[in-house]
């Protein structure tokens, strides 16, 4: 039973909205990671129905001694009624749901004819129909692999290098931006695949390449390069293949299990110039002699994660429209410590290029946290400027907002973001600041009115520097919402259970995926 008050758990901080899925499934131990994936996606599918059910067989009032949780009813019910049964001892909850059993069974036959429908797969909350415009992005280890050699050995399975991923299981296709990456439709699976457990291959979300890319650190010995929220990895091992596993780069991750799981992700992809550390970023002193010789940092902190359509997190959707103003509430505590985290990597007194990026589509954690950045008192000091176009990702079109940027075309042409589906990625936003010594280029710090709300900035600031402190505000430092959660996949490699729809939708875009 304790398998069940493990997930019932996990539903309850998804409810409060405290992560996502695939982050919760990712703190689990390995060996019961697979049944977890499959037990919470399910249930949540159904969720619905089964409070329908639960409730008119007014199960909750009836053993309210014994099923104290709503989300543990909704757990065992599921496996009652929609597995093979409840796997757990014949103890007192288990009994207390059995007690039940044939109402709960005839509850569901009633809203089955209710709805008329004849199967139970009809009865499950449908899939978020921008899944199907993301192809299955694979990510060649350029540490281990070549993607020359990649590409024969796919077709050596079976696929061919022609056509659109989005339209044919058996294309392949290697991407336009980012060099290493391949796509494959969204329905190939590499659960099985021995070059994902070899760590030649990482499943990495194609938006969640920019970061590393646009940061590009240098491929030498004398490189000195800081992740500063590195867990699960996906962005770290790329800034190593990046490097070419040469000079050092530090990876913070401050949650002892995440950091486990950063350090296994390391090995695998020997990843040998890599240190990682299981140390808040913000604790880290930018004036020590450790960190004396950084020079590139990129940060990907926690945010609302507003842009992931992994497949999974559309079962978490509401339409609660009370939920607005804790909505906005979240975003701007969550906004604060982003620019808390930028203005503590402008303190380093080497650093010269700083990449940060969300996995939001909000402009309060965007170009609102980058124009707050720019007219902060670190920036104006280390001389921090936007990059120029050029210098990020110069070919792709969808660019920063431009009313959100005080009217600077520079400045909004400088911002990188993916819509999610749309852009045939997750939704995505970068930056990157870098230090223009000789402070020529003043219209990149053009931030129009964020220069007059400093002092309310400096108390948001001491306010979060609290919240710190106490590591219970999870709204502000989920680690769950770290922006690699959405790339790897694993959720529904695992799992298996996810449909798939709209494909009205997916028809009428899917072609704009070019080559």
């Amino acid at each position: 039973m304790n398998f069940y008050f493990d997930a019932a758990k996990t539903l309850d901080k998804l409810d409060a909205k405290q992560g996502s899925i695939k982050g919760a499934i990712g703190t689990f131990p390995e060996k019961d990671r697979k049944r977890m994936t499959a037990l919470i996606i399910e249930t949540l599918k159904y969720k619905s129905v089964l409070g329908e059910v639960i409730f008119a067989a007014d199960l909750l009032r009836h053993e309210r001694q014994k099923v104290t949780s709503k989300n543990l009813a909704l757990l065992l019910v599921h496996d009652l009624l929609f597995a093979k049964g409840i796997q757990a001892g014949d103890g007192p909850i288990k009994q207390a749901i059995m007690r039940h059993k044939t109402r709960l069974h005839a509850e569901l036959i009633k809203i089955k004819i209710k709805r008329g429908v004849k199967s139970m797969m009809e009865l499950a909350q449908g899939g978020d129909a921008r899944a199907d415009l993301i192809p299955r992005y694979v990510r060649v280890n350029a540490l281990l692999w070549t993607v020359d050699k990649a590409v024969q050995y796919f077709i050596s399975k079976g696929f061919e290098e022609h056509g659109n991923p989005l339209d044919s299981k058996s294309s392949i296709r290697r991407d336009e931006h980012i060099s290493n990456l391949l796509l494959f439709h969204p329905s190939v699976s590499f659960r099985d695949e021995p070059m994902l457990a070899s760590g030649k291959i990482i499943l990495q979300d194609k938006a969640s390449c920019f970061p590393a890319t646009v940061l590009a650190p240098p491929a030498h010995d004398n490189a000195h390069v800081i992740d500063a929220t590195a867990a699960p990895g996906n962005k770290t091992t790329l800034l190593s293949s990046i490097m070419k596993g040469q000079g050092k780069l530090y990876a913070f991750e401050r949650d002892k299990r995440r950091f486990e799981t950063l350090v296994k992700m390391l090995a695998k992809a020997h990843c040998s110039n890599v240190e990682p550390t299981n140390t808040d970023f913000l604790s880290v002193d930018p004036l020590g002699t450790t960190y004396s010789r950084v020079s590139h940092v990129l940060l990907d902190p926690s945010c609302s994660g507003s842009g992931i359509v992994n497949r999974l997190d559309h079962l978490l959707e509401t339409e609660d429209e009370n939920d607005t103003n804790d909505k906005e509430e979240r975003l701007q505590k969550l906004a604060a410590f982003q620019l808390l985290m930028i203005k503590h990597a402008m303190k380093f007194p080497a650093v010269e290029k700083i990449v940060y990026s969300t996995c939001s589509v909000h402009a309060t954690e965007n170009e609102e946290v980058v124009c707050q950045a720019l007219a902060s008192d670190e920036a104006r000091t280390g001389h921090f400027v936007l990059a120029r176009r050029k210098d990020v990702l110069p070919t792709w079109q969808r660019r920063g907002l431009l009313e959100k940027m005080a009217g600077s075309i520079e400045n909004a042409d400088a911002l990188v973001r993916c819509m999610p589906g749309e852009d045939h990625t997750n939704g995505f936003f970068v930056s990157c600041f870098v230090r223009d010594r000789g402070n020529s280029n003043e219209i990149r710090r053009d931030t129009g009115d964020w220069k007059r709300g400093e002092e309310r900035e400096r108390k948001k600031e001491a306010a979060v520097r609290a919240s710190l402190k106490k590591r219970g505000a999870g709204e502000v430092v989920n680690e769950g919402e770290s922006n690699d959660k959405q790339s790897d996949g694993t959720a529904t490699e695992l799992g298996g259970a996810e449909q798939r729809s709209g494909s009205r939708c997916r028809k009428s875009k899917k072609r704009k995926l070019r080559k």
